[in-house]
């Protein structure tokens, strides 16, 4: 029996992890956390009966405790590091968090020995150093959850990693792929969130759209797979049928090929390293499909692909910096306070701020990190609010 601590459960991850527990009894959901939903709190304690609960708002825990009282409740950001931490033998972390939020939990739960299921790119885009040196003092696994790096990670099963020459990430340009850079200065909300291969919560469609999503995968890929960026490429791929690439010294390209359906690295993840059956996956027919397209991303059309990796190679806290200043103008874009293509711009002014540039003086630690977040974050939010 395999105890599930799941992070974000009401999310579009979160749901889908939930569809592969209740399809394997070898799985049991002891503990999860959720946000603002708690009419899908209600059904998943119903339905799963978990040991401990954690919420984000305390009116929330007190409305389950009269429905569930035989449920342990915590709250808040103490709570997901309780949740983590949670003392049970067989027990696998699944980060399903979305934001900066993600980062403290997967090092509590690293720090208890628990190996982590991470969907939470933003763990590894502001604070990866710290937490691959953790996992490796831990011995403790970090399995992607993300399609791509789900990929990489089938892909290089056993590889010796001298071989690899680089990796190809794919991307399929997002939902406004269609549209060159004038374009995009009048593009609604819904045209955004219209993504045209993925189903996926607001945030990261958004970031889709942007390609920023992008950029955070590359980075992530440095950390997961010890690659220098340079060696990490990306390139458009509109079908999202292969997922990733990986090149070898000797010119061989493999390829993962699969439906664009998160339950498969949900799984793999799961199961690691075996690829089985589940009533959830549905096959993939290339017949069908008829031919696959590549195009290089372009820079140009996608600046904050270039963004990141510029951030990433400055090192310290610039990526600390990019993600704080994409939360806030994403969630800005959301509520109807900036348009699309103002959300570069905040972007790039905050990484030129030198406010924020005076943290990187000195030695990098989580207690900095989320500090200059929540600067960054509050200052760019509160400005257009």
């Amino acid at each position: 029996m395999k105890n599930i601590l799941l992070l974000g459960a009401t999310g579009s991850i979160g749901t889908q992890v939930l569809d592969i527990i209740r399809n394997n009894d070898k799985y049991c959901l002891k503990a999860f956390s959720f946000g603002n939903n708690i009419e899908k709190a209600k059904i998943i304690i119903q339905e799963f009966h978990p040991k401990l609960v954690c919420a984000m708002h305390s009116n929330h825990i007190e409305i389950l405790k009269q429905l569930f009282p035989n449920v342990n409740y915590c709250l808040g950001d103490i709570g997901l590091q309780k949740i983590a931490s949670f003392d049970e033998k067989n027990t696998i972390v699944v980060n399903a968090l979305v934001g900066a939020v993600g980062l403290i939990p997967t090092i509590v739960a690293i720090e208890n020995g628990k190996d982590v299921l991470l969907a939470n790119k933003e763990t590894l885009v502001i604070g990866g150093k710290i937490v691959i040196q953790l996992a490796k003092a831990k011995n403790v696994q970090i399995i992607p959850i993300d399609s791509e790096h789900s990929a990489i990670y089938q892909l290089l099963h056993g590889v010796d990693k001298k071989d690899i020459k680089r990796l190809y990430i794919t991307a399929s340009g997002g939902a406004l792929r269609d549209k060159d850079r004038e374009e995009l200065k009048e593009v609604t909300k819904k045209e955004a969130l219209h993504h045209p291969n993925w189903k996926m919560g607001d945030k990261i469609t958004i970031d889709c759209a942007t390609m920023i999503n992008k950029g955070f995968e590359l980075i992530e890929a440095c950390y997961l797979f010890d690659l220098d960026i340079d060696n990490v490429v990306p390139i458009l791929h509109r079908e999202s049928i292969i997922h990733s690439m990986v090149e070898f010294q000797d010119g061989s390209v493999f390829a993962q090929m699969a439906t664009s359906d998160m339950h498969l690295p949900i799984q793999y993840a799961l199961e690691y390293p075996r690829h089985l059956a589940n009533q959830n996956l549905g096959e993939l027919d290339l017949i069908k499909i008829g031919s696959l397209h590549f195009e290089k991303v372009s820079f140009e059309r996608y600046p904050l692909v270039k963004c990141a990796i510029d951030a990433y190679k400055k090192g310290k806290l610039q990526c600390t910096i990019l993600n704080a200043a994409n939360e806030a103008a994403v969630q800005l874009f959301l509520k109807d306070k900036i348009k699309f293509f103002e959300i570069e711009k905040i972007i790039f002014e905050a990484l030129e701020n030198p406010q924020y540039q005076g943290f990187n003086e000195g030695d990098v630690n989580v207690t900095k990190i989320m500090s200059l977040h929540q600067l960054v974050y509050n200052e760019i939010y509160y400005k257009y609010c």
